[in-house]
């Protein structure tokens, strides 16, 4: 039975000018004239009988199914890509895709890729951000790295490090002082972390203080984020020092207070799925990573 499939042509024509939100620039990206651009979306528009773009003498704008097609679009191109790819890489070569938590990748992870690269180098890994937990039978990810408790259905969880995060400032807001106490900590901006709306509120109790404005200030998805808004003065953050070593060692944040916030059930791990527990490639990652993990916890707990 034939597909119901538009040209791969017109998807990829299409998906380029939804992200641009224009025809001109979609033809530019592709190598292409605006008006092949036009007559591709518009084939496009034919064979789906809905209209994926408004037109103006201003431009085009995506239409609510545009937008929602084009998302659909992007999704599945970006697959078919990864699976090509993944098709033209060396016999033999493996791959490993990982949804990791964007700060903890950066500042962490990707500077001892390089180890695994040297031990493994048939083993290629790819990372994609994505800051929550999701369905990994949606998605073509082998693992993930996020923070949490590990209560993840149908996945093996292994621990890697907890998060700890310390009140942290630009040296602007400490203004020479050594640090500031806790309840001068609660007079100032504090910066918050989106999937931690309560960190601070949690801070707080340990201190023993109940601070009516701990849930108030702006918000930030990332840590990396929270470091450029405390380090250009904004306010006070809670990071986790593994995450913004590099601005403490040049000066550009500092410790605002020596109490770190901890906790008993979250932590950072490894998740992986049930299904993909027996992967060669998969078991030399974990193992490699469990290592790195245990080494850097000995040593901060050695200094």
């Amino acid at each position: 039975m034939r597909r119901k499939i538009p040209s791969t042509a017109a998807l990829v024509a299409f998906e380029s000018a939804a992200r641009h939100q224009s025809f001109t620039q979609a033809a530019h990206e592709l190598a292409l004239t605006q008006s092949a651009i036009c007559r591709q979306i518009a084939g496009l528009e034919e064979f789906l009988g809905i209209e994926l773009f408004r037109r103006s003498r201003r431009g085009v704008k995506l239409t609510e199914a545009g937008l929602a097609y084009s998302r659909k679009v992007a999704t599945q191109l970006d697959a078919v890509e990864r699976d090509t790819l993944a098709a033209m890489s060396p016999q033999g070569a493996q791959s490993l895709e990982l949804a990791v938590v964007p700060t903890f990748a950066t500042q962490w992870l990707v500077p001892r890729l390089k180890d695994f690269q040297r031990l493994h180098p048939e083993v290629t890994v790819h990372l994609t951000n994505r800051t929550r937990p999701f369905l990994f039978a949606d998605t073509a990810f082998d693992a993930a790295i996020y923070f949490g408790d590990g209560d993840w259905s149908g996945t093996e969880a292994h621990y890697l490090m907890p998060e700890e995060p310390l009140p942290v400032c630009s040296p602007e807001l400490l203004a020479g002082r050594a640090q500031f106490s806790a309840a001068e900590l609660s007079a100032l901006p504090l910066l918050q972390q989106s999937t931690r709306p309560y960190a601070w509120r949690q801070w707080f109790n340990a201190q023993g203080l109940n601070v009516p404005r701990d849930l108030s200030g702006p918000r930030y998805e990332l840590f990396s984020m929270l470091a450029q808004a405390a380090a250009h003065g904004m306010g006070v953050a809670l990071i986790p020092p593994f995450l913004i070593e590099r601005e403490l060692a040049e000066g550009r944040l500092l410790r605002a207070h020596p109490a770190a916030l901890h906790s008993t059930d979250k932590a950072y791990r490894l998740m992986i799925p049930e299904r993909k527990v027996e992967s060669a490639a998969l078991g030399a990652f974990r193992d490699w990573l469990l290592v790195a993990a245990q080494a850097y916890r000995e040593e901060q707990g050695a200094r």
